[in-house]
């Protein structure tokens, strides 16, 4: 088949051939109302992620590489931040963040173990497990509704004198009260980590200007798994706009090495053998220093590649989110006096995850979930509901002591016991929204 052709020549013929596949065989099945099937989320892609990460995969250079450089600097670029890293998952992306902040090359700003952190329960698990793995103890405060974002008006009352940093997520793309949790953090020289997996593409507007979730705290966390605004199967980042901060991510993403030298080269700095470290001897080879304690947290240059491919959808991927929320919600509407509907907060403009309803007084919510379910519509709950109530809070629970309340959680409880969302990712089609519409509207009756 390559008989007389140039390396480059086979792998243009290749790449032609899985663009051909691609449109070929993918993307071809229909939404029948008979059969119905609608998931709370998808991949959409076409040929082009494909192209690429086959493309990558004949270099076969595995880990991060040019692909890799490519999407962190136009991600970057995209939120308009300074720095931004690859990582695996979007908990790993949680795991560093956090860990960034306990570097003691942050003095007398790093957190220490038994430290407080603000931050919720309701909501996914890692965006705590790094606070409780490390030592450090949560802080959990109640939620408003239909908002789903913490009650600012408990900042104060959560604040104790070990606080070192406030930990949040944008509940499903909505933003939570930035300018009163950024006000906060910074009256009380507080981190700020905004868990920005579900809310890639929001837009918060805050002294005046408008600004993506994610680059208006220290730091901001992505994910790019499947059911996320963009996908490299798994995957996530983290980014900011700190120079020092940078530096840590990246050491600690990194095996916590000191050396800046990207995978293949050596000896950027031009003083790989002539520098003393610690109490190491001199000359030791700083492509083996470490300066944190660190992991090895790095994606794929193949995840990269199909990353790159979904970068250039975004902007259409979040239009559609917000088409789709809009959409559903004005369908709802008719059922308001039975279900709770989301609303988008003050000063935002949200890039909608799933679309959350709350069951008010009557409506029972496995009756509902049950019914829309057995119709081919998929839901999910607000991930753990109540965080504290979960098996692995047992020991936790038993001991009284790794975590703090403040108040009653009663908001928090009410979406353990009352809600749930549907996806409104940018596959679906209005037919598919207005039937997501009509199903849970059928099931109130």
């Amino acid at each position: 088949m390559f008989d007389n052709m140039s390396e480059q020549q086979a792998r243009k013929k290749i790449l032609d051939m899985v663009d051909v596949y691609c449109k070929t065989y993918h993307n071809k099945k229909t939404f029948d109302e008979l059969n119905p099937k609608i998931s709370y989320a998808k991949r959409v892609y076409d040929s082009s992620e494909m192209v690429n990460l086959v493309d990558s995969a004949l270099e076969f250079w595995l880990t991060s590489g040019r692909y890799t450089e490519k999407f962190e600097q136009k991600f970057a670029e995209f939120l308009g931040v300074k720095f931004c890293a690859l990582v695996n998952s979007g908990s790993s992306a949680n795991l560093l963040a956090f860990m960034t902040l306990t570097s003691p090359l942050l003095e007398q700003r790093a957190i220490k173990r038994g430290d407080e952190v603000i931050t919720l329960a309701a909501g996914f698990p890692t965006t705590i497990t790094p606070i409780i793995q490390f030592g450090a103890v949560p802080v959990f405060v109640d939620v408003n509704i239909p908002q789903y974002n913490i009650d600012v008006s408990m900042l104060e009352e959560a604040l104790s004198s070990k606080t070192k940093a406030v930990m949040l997520a944008h509940t499903l793309g909505n933003p939570f009260d930035l300018k009163a949790v950024k006000s906060f953090c910074k009256k009380y020289n507080l981190w700020l980590i905004e868990d920005n997996c579900d809310a890639l593409g929001s837009k918060y507007t805050i002294d005046g200007k408008e600004k993506f979730t994610g680059s208006i705290g220290d730091i901001g966390t992505s994910s790019f798994y499947p059911p996320h605004h963009m996908t490299m199967g798994e995957g996530g980042a983290v980014y900011t706009s700190e120079p020092l901060l940078a530096k840590i991510i990246r050491s600690m993403r990194d095996w916590g090495r000191d050396c800046i030298c990207k995978s293949g080269m050596d000896n950027m700095c031009h003083h790989r053998f002539d520098k003393q470290y610690g109490e190491l001897p001199f000359g030791y080879d700083h492509k083996y220093v470490y300066s944190n304690f660190g992991y090895n947290l790095k994606a794929t240059d193949m995840q990269a590649a199909i990353g790159c491919a979904q970068l250039e959808k975004l902007s259409s991927f979040i239009e559609r989110r917000k088409h789709n929320f809009k959409r559903l919600k004005k369908a709802l509407d008719q059922v308001s006096d039975k279900l709770i509907l989301p609303e988008a907060a003050p000063n935002s403009d949200p890039s909608w995850f799933g679309f959350l309803i709350t069951c008010k007084d009557g409506i029972n919510r496995n009756s509902l979930v049950n019914y829309i379910e057995s119709h081919g519509v998929q839901t999910r709950m607000l991930f753990a509901g109540n965080i504290i109530k979960h098996p692995c809070f047992d020991e936790l629970r038993k001991s009284k002591c790794g975590y703090r309340v403040v108040g009653d959680l009663k908001n928090t409880n009410r979406i353990m016991n009352d809600t749930f969302w549907v996806g409104i990712y940018p596959g679906m089609t209005d037919t598919m929204i207005d039937y997501m519409a009509k199903t849970i509207i059928y099931g109130l009756k």
